[in-house]
């Protein structure tokens, strides 16, 4: 049954001290298990991590969505809140990093800011290696750093004996007046493998599904998921979100081709969306498997992990020439970041040299370290077939990769926050291509669907 009423919407934040303590596993876990309650979960981020909100969304068999206050407008959080209140019965928010981890001393864009901007109480899962009655301070610190936090819980996570669970639970109940709602036990997470960027994504993971069942398995022993669905439903009324709501746009759409497989996943559900909004007919394309490519107006190739899979990429030489043919024709090309890297003319990856595309007259080489990391923020002022000069932009970067080898390119970017390609510039433009390192989310970027649509009609 539908919600009458977008305003009620059951819903926690699951935060953590630092990254790493086990926020993931406890969002999944819960997720599922609510799931199998007979409940429809609606899954968010917060933050702009592409990873762990394919695993939010695989757990549950819905698009796991962003929420980001510098990516996006505080209408636009809302909305998709209300949105979710009409489909769903509860919301699972996952944080990231610290409760109070921001871009500055004062934690602006934390996940502590965002739990009180969409009035959700807060969980906080917390890692107690080594440690008993600090864990109460720890928790003690963070309703006095900012008691408008509305801290309802605490999951204790890597718990070593019953004798440390006991006494943590003693301390934590008493000194800091908090619940303890869980205590995971000291777990090896091979079923959920990390690398560089975060765990490894569901689309590449063997055995996904058998994962899940794990993390659910686990949640279901140790957690008391009926508690905090008590405690999501003492979140506040949703405030009305007073944003523009855009109807699709009628008559003839055009087909832009969108890269996705597991070297290409990247992807906001609200870009896919919004270009449909737009006018825009997507047609699904893998670099991996298919041998030809289709014929579209426009073409979105978003990050992922090209250097994973470098080899097969190459190796499909077919869909590479006549990609490289539909460019050198005039295709208009929106690429972010894994997409710039397979548009190149090489990619290196340990010293190996893989051919790409060759589109853009570059070399990218993945590095050990990373390249850019963290939010963006871009003014452009060259001449490009999707953006008004001047327009501002924000964003987010993540990249191992590098420019290695270049002839003189034309940049369309300046970067006023971030590093792009470096020396303050990002998107390259070669003929009707745009690439960068700049990843957009269209709920904080509106004019970015329209224009490759335009591009696309054009």
């Amino acid at each position: 049954m539908r919600r009458t009423d977008s305003h009620e919407l059951p819903r926690i934040v699951v935060a953590g001290l630092a990254g790493d303590t086990g926020k993931t596993l406890v969002s999944l876990g819960v997720a599922a298990v609510l799931e199998s309650h007979g409940l429809r979960v609606a899954p968010f981020k917060k933050g702009p991590d592409f990873i762990d909100a394919q695993w939010l969304g695989r757990v549950v068999g819905r698009a796991a969505r962003n929420l980001d206050t510098f990516l996006m407008p505080t209408e636009a959080i809302l909305g998709s809140l209300s949105r979710a209140a009409l489909e769903t019965d509860i919301a699972v928010v996952e944080g990231n990093r610290g409760l109070f981890d921001g871009m500055d001393a004062k934690g602006s864009h934390s996940t502590a800011q965002l739990s009180k901007i969409i009035g959700a109480p807060v969980v906080l899962v917390v890692d107690t290696t080594k440690v008993t009655r600090t864990v109460a301070a720890q928790v003690m610190g963070c309703r006095a750093l900012d008691p408008e936090v509305r801290l309802s819980g605490v999951i204790l996570n890597r718990v070593g004996t019953s004798r440390q669970e006991a006494l943590i639970r003693q301390a934590v109940s008493e000194e800091a007046g908090v619940p303890v709602l869980g205590a995971i036990p000291r777990l090896s997470m091979e079923h959920l493998p990390s690398r560089y960027l975060g765990l490894v994504t569901s689309l590449e993971h063997p055995t996904a599904a058998e994962a899940l069942g794990k993390v659910k398995e686990i949640v279901e022993q140790h957690v008391d998921v009926e508690a905090l669905r008590e405690i999501a439903g003492e979140a506040s009324a949703l405030p009305v979100a007073r944003g523009e709501v855009k109807n699709p746009t009628v008559g003839n759409r055009v087909r832009i081709g969108v890269l996705q497989d597991k070297a290409f996943s990247f992807y906001y559900p609200e870009n896919l969306e919004a270009l449909e909004t737009a006018g825009g007919e997507l047609i699904s394309i893998s670099p991996l498997e298919d041998e030809d490519f289709p014929d579209v107006d426009a073409l979105y190739a978003g990050g992922g992990f090209p250097e994973v899979h470098a080899s097969e990429l190459s190796r499909n030489e077919s869909f590479r020439e006549k990609l490289a043919r539909r460019i050198a024709e005039g295709l208009p090309v929106w690429a972010e970041c894994g997409g710039l890297m397979y548009l190149s003319r090489y990619l290196v990856q340990d010293g190996t040299k893989h051919r790409m595309v060759g589109a853009l007259p570059i070399a990218v080489e993945q590095m050990q370290r990373p390249q850019g990391h963290g939010y963006v923020r871009v003014r452009v002022d060259g001449a490009n077939p999707f953006f008004e000069s001047g327009t501002e932009l924000t964003g987010h970067e993540f990249h191992y990769s590098r420019i290695c080898d270049k002839s003189p390119v034309d940049t369309v970017l300046d970067v006023e926050r971030g590093v792009g390609l470096g020396d303050g510039r990002d998107g390259i433009r070669a003929g009707s291509v745009v690439a960068g390192y700049t990843h957009l989310h269209a709920l904080g970027t509106p004019e970015w669907a329209p224009g490759l649509v335009k591009a696309a009609r054009g």
